[in-house]
């Protein structure tokens, strides 16, 4: 599936929040992040942020770190959503961001 890498490129050019670092192979990651076409499918909005301190605290908020010794959490972004722990939909706003609804992982993506 193109969309996945295309996505996973884009994202690192950005700097994120909620440190997350983005894993090269599952078995390196916490969780397994599925990305979804429409907001109705995900659990989790996320809005990228540009700055690490706008994150503090936030699972919706996501910094992208370079290192994975940086990150709260690890993700790998899988090709199929039965694949994933977590659907994740990319927000436009930060206002669009937070959960869908009750996750196991909600309050844990961060330290």
């Amino acid at each position: 599936m193109k969309l996945i890498p295309m996505l996973t490129l884009s994202l690192m050019t950005f700097v994120f929040a909620g440190n997350i670092y983005v894993c090269e192979y599952e078995y390196q990651a916490d969780l397994c992040v599925y990305l979804v076409e429409y907001e109705y499918q995900a659990d989790l909005c996320v809005y990228v942020v540009d700055y690490e301190y706008q994150a503090d605290d936030e699972d919706a908020l996501w910094y992208l770190v370079d290192y994975e010794y940086q990150s709260d959490i690890d993700i790998f972004y899988v090709e199929y959503e039965y694949q994933s722990d977590l659907c994740v939909y990319l927000v436009e706003y930060e206002y669009q961001a937070g959960w869908e609804e009750s996750s196991k992982w909600q309050g844990r993506l961060h330290d």
